[in-house]
């Protein structure tokens, strides 16, 4: 399966951003597919009424009130990149990646990595809470 080149406008429904991601997940069919959908298991429990996007040639990106993060995949990483990261406490220190910028920070998933979920929630909610005050 090619990767999918069509936007969310361009498809015309609501739920086509949620089938381009269910698709990328299925085309990659190694680790990095299931750990984008854990990823993104874990953001729709942390955010249920999460907004899933698909921008920039294949790339999803999750919504409330603003940008949370989004979710890359690489040959040797899956990434999730949070927009406004820089601001966030990260008490468990998830963020490992895009550390040196002002604005968004990074964590990357390599092959065999455990998920910390009950610290990417909280980070994940962290985020809408910043998204919530300054969107106030």
């Amino acid at each position: 399966m090619k990767n999918e080149k069509i936007s969310s406008k361009e498809a015309g429904t609501r739920d086509a951003p949620s089938k381009l991601i269910d698709a990328r997940i299925k085309e990659l069919g190694d680790w990095r597919g299931e750990t984008l959908a854990r990823v993104r298991a874990l953001i729709k429990q942390a955010v249920p009424d999460v907004v899933e996007e698909w921008k920039w040639r294949g790339v999803p990106v999750w919504y409330h009130a603003g940008m949370i993060c989004t979710g890359e995949t690489y040959k040797n990483a899956v990434k999730m990149t949070f927009a406004k990261g820089a601001s966030l406490e990260d008490p468990s220190g998830l963020f490992n990646s895009s550390l040196d910028g002002n604005t968004r920070r990074a964590i990357d998933f390599h092959e065999g990595d455990k998920i910390d979920e009950k610290a990417l929630k909280a980070l994940i909610r962290a985020a809408v809470a910043l998204n919530t005050s300054k969107a106030s």
